[in-house]
């Protein structure tokens, strides 16, 4: 079962990101206002933390979070949506005039029972 998945929008906004930036990946910090939005940048343009948790991929980007909000997220279905506006970020999407937003819902308790393991760190170890 995965924890992460994105939206056919979302998955159109990363189509053309990927054709102007090449291979990307998503953070969410979990800081106020933008911070708690998922980020998009190219790959190694954001350092993993050695508390970052990798949560899977949303078409074929890896997606990772701050080990604090994890904490919080952790038994929640999330899915990455793209409304109009522009946060203020450093997000790729942002020039477009749109972002990328988390809709989110819990997880029944057949699904946690399924559930993909987490990776905490840069790939180091498995939850």
């Amino acid at each position: 079962m995965n924890r992460i998945d994105c939206t056919p929008a979302a998955t159109h906004v990363i189509d053309q990101l990927i054709a102007q930036h090449g291979p990307l990946m998503f953070h969410q910090s979990g800081g106020c206002c933008d911070g708690s939005s998922p980020m998009c940048y190219p790959v190694g343009d954001f350092i993993i933390g050695s508390s970052d948790v990798w949560l899977g991929q949303i078409h074929n980007c890896d997606f990772w979070m701050s080990q604090d909000q994890f904490e919080y997220w952790q038994h929640t279905h999330l899915t990455v949506d793209v409304t109009p506006g522009r946060g203020a970020s450093f997000s790729l999407e942002i020039p477009m005039g749109v972002r990328f937003i988390i809709r989110s819902r819990l997880f029944e308790p057949e699904e946690m029972a399924k559930l993909t393991p987490v990776h905490i760190g840069p790939f180091e170890e498995i939850r």
